[in-house]
């Protein structure tokens, strides 16, 4: 069982001829708790790590890719189970909590969970403990063979819209999906939070084996920022496209990093930020 992704609501449509009262829906946000328990089995500990402001729905995945795109675990094989803490003291949060069991072998960087991360549907980095913490070591793009044609890029957001039921309901959640170089559709993945969004995007793909993603292009529907393409980095992925506008530590970050970064997406036109060479221009 898991919480709905949407709620009712009842509202009052106002236009400049009248107002009617009518049904609506909102997307749903609530927060989530990402514990951690390690150690070894006759001496398990548990660590909260993480609270997030986040649409229901994936709640494993976002746990996943958060731990991956942070650097906390590298592989799928250092966890045992993932679950709900059902346990909780109010049926409200019996969904809102989630436990990553680890195996008693790995690893954990005690460095990184001591910045008592407080993520927020707006904010990926909120309450990290100083701006060394914001950075993550990721490696530089060497993928260079692969290539998409601009025609190719102007197809994707239509793609992507039309995965978005969510969104179609609400008109109120980000939304994120990995795209071949011939602009097929291969996952997308909905939140209210840009960074729960591409953290679930991720955490699907690790869970199904598909990481690293040498081979794919990321659309996101909104802007791009700095931790968006880390976590991009993170995952392999040598083009990000942005429907938005990115912010100027985005395009650094990119530029370091060899990263294609493609903004302002849509209406059949873009701008080419960092390494044009993966764009092939028709």
């Amino acid at each position: 069982m898991t919480k709905s992704s949407v709620s009712p609501v009842q509202i009052i449509k106002v236009n400049v001829n009248n107002s009617s009262a009518l049904p609506d829906l909102l997307a749903m946000e609530e927060p989530l708790e990402i514990r951690l328990g390690y150690g070894l089995n006759q001496h398990r500990e548990q660590k909260s790590i993480s609270v997030t402001m986040r649409t229901p729905g994936n709640d494993f995945e976002l746990a996943l890719g958060f731990l991956f795109t942070e650097g906390i675990i590298k592989s799928t094989e250092e966890i045992i189970q993932i679950k709900y803490c059902t346990e909780a003291n109010t049926i409200e949060n019996q969904f809102n909590i989630v436990r990553v069991e680890l195996n008693e072998n790995s690893d954990i960087d005690f460095a990184k969970l001591q910045r008592n991360f407080y993520t927020t549907s707006s904010c990926g980095v909120c309450g990290k403990a100083s701006i060394d913490a914001i950075h993550t070591l990721c490696d530089i793009q060497q993928n260079n063979t692969f290539t998409v044609t601009n025609t190719t890029l102007f197809e994707l957001p239509d793609t992507l819209r039309k995965t978005q039921n969510v969104f179609e309901h609400t008109g109120g959640l980000h939304a994120c999906a990995l795209f071949n170089n011939k602009g097929e559709l291969q996952l997308s993945r909905e939140d209210v939070g840009r960074h729960n969004a591409l953290d679930k995007l991720i955490g699907a793909a690790l869970g199904s084996n598909q990481i690293p993603l040498t081979n794919s292009i990321l659309l996101l529907s909104g802007r791009a920022s700095f931790e968006l393409i880390q976590k991009a980095s993170m995952a392999g992925i040598p083009i990000v496209a942005a429907v938005g506008a990115p912010s100027s530590l985005a395009v650094q970050l990119a530029q370091e990093l060899n990263i294609s970064l493609v903004g302002f997406l849509r209406e059949q036109r873009f701008n080419i930020y960092s390494a044009p060479e993966r764009i092939d221009i028709k």
